[in-house]
């Protein structure tokens, strides 16, 4: 028999495991987050890969639990914004957000991701397992099952379809010709982990199980609560799973009644029987709808439009693949899928040299080497989270941003209910995207930002009174991102970076890749973008927005990243007032009535928020001129004057210069006696770096302002250490480290970027599937995907650092990695890095520009004594970006250099 190791390096790129954990029908735990898992982004799902008892736990990104929790923000919340001002200024920290109801805490809760339909394979006929194996193929998105019993060997393989977005399952007969026996059937809702636990009142929900009379199809259909002013109030969702047999007969059964009040089918446990069938083929799709009916009615229902469409859907995919014998043909359907998943995932690839016995090594072993090594990074290992990780990137991207869980839940109610945290986690989530070289992920996240984007218009409006400005939430459940969760302590009302932060990708975006065309989707709520896609107060015009709908697609420099940067940077001028500033000093005033700065005044940014932590002495976490905004508000500028120039619409000079001269205004930032940047540019706090969070390293990571200032850089780099030395007691959290690691990494440490990476690695943050926790010690029982996405993200960066013109390879190599190589890398000046390859005395990069461009500086972050392009010397220059050379790329031509080392 051919081993699963062999079959992985025939595919190149997959990952084994030689044990599983079965997701039990009662009481299963934890258990889901050992499965593999498979998605294109909308659709997906994670399965165990039980031999006899293996399940499917479906999944689509836009699930959403609703709750009773208000989906608006309170009108009082604006009149807070002055007393806010004045308390923080005089420090008095026991200020409360107040409402007439008396209440101090206003912390309501966003909806919550929820699994789709738990499928369970039920085989009859049962023997004594051996040479078990469960894979992923990361280039096929297809995960696999094999073992071997007295019967026969058998083999199950699964994908979900980028090509018709549905998952397939092949189950076929044992070698030796035993015939499937099995029961498919749905598990309760209430037997699922979690379903119990939590905030959302999950026995409101209404499900039925539903099989058709010809057991054509099993499906799960299910009516979410009703409660006032929620947008679901008459939604549901549903998932449905065609069963096609292969010469064997298939029936409908009932199985036992388990009395789930929840469950108000007439029929609570129809399922399909299998019989002698050669093969069996399963086509599921889950969506979910908004117009299921009053909830009242639902049990008395018998027609449910939402599974009628499921069904046309996976009977579509099922004609469609049909062989010339009639039969569905699995690997027709996998074809198309591959040409679109292995392009995206294939795009990038890295090696790194060494651990080579390792590399053939199955998921357990690999990580227990990797436990096994305190200090250093397993190579093997290295290689194949960096896969993993690329791979569930894709497979969760092109709908929408990934979820805190990715788009992965076998859980109701999952830690932080599984939404969009965008002051981080997202944040982390997104850093390989643009450099990775995906093309998809961008789209999705586009779709997710403007989807929110009235939200975070409202937001602006609602907490400082503001017109024509975004101000992003901290959170966001897909659907809504409107601040409602809030309190004294976590005043989320009051965090301002984060549009900057958030529209940070789609500028990076387009400086990889240039201007392009962005598909409407449906997703995109579009209608409610005509007063926001446009620079013009008031939006576009009726006949601008027709034109735009006839279209198709929104033009990235002009429909989105101009409109959108300039209502960030608007929110920035409206946030500032002449009446709170800094004098000449730096000591801050207030003047009452004022109503222009002094020359060598600046704005004092009030109130701030830095999350998550507040300075030594001062109880509140609601301060002034906290570091992050002052970055994220420059870096804003400089997007929205970037593009304004790039755009040159008419009388574009005008807001140039409006941007430069509010950029000029902006406070300074401040360090303290040891020479570190402080978090708040107030010499009246006492610097607290006791926290995981690193936002006043902002200038670092994601923006670039030490790339090419010595002293700032200098500043960043006491400021991590002492989080390094301080920070005793709050760091589990995966999301601080991946942070950390990038901020390394953009400060040229690339033994810093493994010590960051190896705390999640060498504890247990990886689960046996290779995706990771939230904790490195899994204190909080939350799958996360932020240190799996986040390892990559840091990867690239320490690999490749780029900015518009500038590109440096090596910047933050690990002292470890002697020899290996990354290629296909995107560099943020529209060029690809096809080649990088080093070794211990050479490195050397093959260029390719996406457009013809001059003056290109490139540099290598060791030193090097030698820099040879095309085979011809060159002469090396030095200049604030360093020992360099520079180069003229022309579209589509491979430029070669060769640097040689001098260590």
């Amino acid at each position: 028999m051919t081993k699963m190791s062999e079959i992985t390096r025939m595919y190149e790129k997959g990952n084994y495991a030689n044990t599983y954990k079965e997701v039990a029908a009662t009481n299963p735990g934890l258990a889901w987050r050992e499965g593999m898992i498979s998605g294109n982004g909308e659709n997906g799902y994670i399965t165990s890969g039980s031999p006899y008892t293996d399940s499917f736990i479906f999944q689509n990104m836009w699930f959403n639990y609703p709750s009773r929790d208000p989906r608006a923000i309170p009108g009082e919340l604006t009149g807070q914004l002055a007393d806010a001002r004045w308390n923080v200024f005089k420090q008095n920290d026991q200020w409360k957000i107040t409402f007439p109801d008396g209440k101090t805490r206003v912390r309501t809760y966003f909806y919550s991701y929820h699994p789709g339909h738990q499928l369970r394979l039920g085989v009859t006929d049962k023997g004594a397992v051996s040479d078990y194996e469960r894979w992923t193929n990361y280039e096929t998105a297809e995960t696999g099952v094999r073992y071997t019993d007295e019967f026969g060997e058998w083999i199950r393989t699964s994908f979900t379809s980028r090509e018709d977005n549905v998952s397939i399952t092949k189950i076929s007969q044992s070698c030796e010709g035993a015939k499937i026996n099995m029961i498919i059937s749905i598990d309760d809702i209430s037997s699922m982990y979690k379903s119990r636990d939590g905030m959302s009142e999950l026995t409101a929900l209404q499900y039925k199980k539903l099989v058709e009379p010809s057991a054509a199809y099993i499906a799960q259909v299910a009516h979410y609560p009703s409660y006032q002013d929620s947008e679901l109030s008459n939604g549901g969702y549903a998932g449905l799973t065609q069963i096609i047999v292969v010469n064997g007969t298939k029936k409908r059964v009932l199985l036992a009644d388990t009395n789930e009040p929840m469950n108000v089918g007439m029929e609570q446990n129809p399922a399909i029987q299998v019989i002698d069938a050669d093969a069996v083929y399963l086509i599921t799709q889950s969506n979910r709808t908004f117009d299921m009916g009053k909830i009242e009615d639902f049990a008395g229902m018998t027609q449910y439009a939402i599974v009628d469409n499921l069904f046309q859907n996976t009977n579509a995919v099922a004609e469609k693949y049909k062989d010339a014998y009639g039969k569905f043909d699995y690997q027709a359907a996998l074809t198309p899928h591959v040409l679109k998943h292995s392009a995206e995932f294939n795009a990038a690839q890295f090696t790194l040299t060494g651990d080579e016995d390792d590399k053939s090594a199955d998921n357990v072993t690999l990580i227990n080497a990797q436990k096994a090594s305190k200090t250093r990074i397993n190579h093997a290992f290295m290689e194949q989270v960096y896969n993993q990780g690329r791979y569930a990137l894709l497979c969760c991207s092109g709908s929408s941003a990934p979820r805190l869980y990715g788009m992965w839940t076998g859980e109701w109610n999952p830690g932080w209910r599984g939404i969009y945290t965008l002051d981080a986690n997202v944040n982390l989530q997104v850093s390989p995207m643009n450099t990775g070289h995906f093309t998809q992920a961008q789209l999705g996240y586009i779709t997710f930002f403007l989807r929110n984007t009235p939200d975070f218009e409202y937001n602006a409006r609602m907490a400082y009174g503001m017109h024509d400005a975004l101000q992003v939430s901290v959170n966001s459940d897909i659907d809504r991102a409107m601040h409602v969760e809030y309190d004294n302590d976590y005043p989320f009302e009051y965090w301002n970076a984060g549009a900057s932060w958030c529209l940070l990708p789609i500028f990076e975006y387009w400086q990889c890749y240039g201007n392009g065309q962005i598909p409407i989707k449906d997703n995109m709520r579009i209608h409610d973008l005509k007063p926001l896609l446009s620079i013009k107060d008031g939006g576009l015009t009726d006949e601008e927005f027709s034109q735009l709908i006839e279209n198709g697609f929104l033009d990235l420099e002009k429909d989105i990243l101009l409109p959108l940067l300039t209502k960030q940077a608007n929110f920035w001028e409206q946030l500032c007032t002449p009446e709170y500033y800094t004098d000449i000093n730096g000591n801050a005033c207030y003047e009452k009535g004022k109503t222009a700065l002094n020359p060598g005044e600046k704005y004092l940014l009030i109130p701030t928020y830095s999350p998550e932590n507040n300075p030594i002495g001062y109880n509140s976490t609601i301060t002034a001129n906290a570091t992050m905004d002052i970055a994220a508000a420059r870096d804003g500028l400089h997007m929205v004057i970037s593009m304004e120039k790039a755009v040159k619409r008419d009388g574009y000079e005008t807001a140039v210069t409006k941007w430069e001269v509010l950029l000029g205004l902006m406070p300074d930032y401040k360090v303290d006696k040891d020479g570190a940047l402080r978090e708040w540019a107030m010499s009246e706090y006492t610097e607290n770096n006791n926290h995981r969070h690193l936002s006043h390293l902002y200038p670092a990571w994601p923006a670039y302002e030490t790339q090419n200032n010595t002293e700032l850089t200098e500043a960043a780099i006491i400021a991590v250490e002492n989080r390094n030395k301080y920070n005793t007691g709050d760091a589990t959290a995966g999301h601080g480290w991946m942070h950390k690691a990038l901020v390394y990494a953009r400060l040229k440490n690339g033994d810093g970027v493994v010590s960051s990476l190896l705390p999640m690695m060498m504890d247990s943050g990886y689960y046996t599937s290779l995706m990771t926790d939230h904790d490195t010690n899994r204190r909080n029982d939350c799958y996360c995907t932020d240190t799996l996405f986040g390892t990559v993200g840091a990867v690239n960066e320490a690999l490749l650092f780029s900015n518009t013109g500038e590109i440096e390879i090596l910047p933050a190599l690990p002292s470890e990695w002697k020899s290996g190589s990354i290629k296909g890398l995107m560099a943020r000046t529209r060029v690809e890095v096809s080649g990088l390859f080093w070794d211990t005395n050479i490195a050397f990069v093959t260029l390719k520009s996406v457009v013809n461009q001059n003056e290109v500086k490139v540099k290598v972050g060791i030193p090097w004594t030698k820099a040879m392009v095309n085979a011809q010397e060159v002469e090396a220059l030095d200049d604030e970006f360093g020992k360099h050379i520079r180069l003229t790329l022309n579209s589509g031509i491979d430029v070669t250099v060769v640097f040689i080392l001098s260590n």
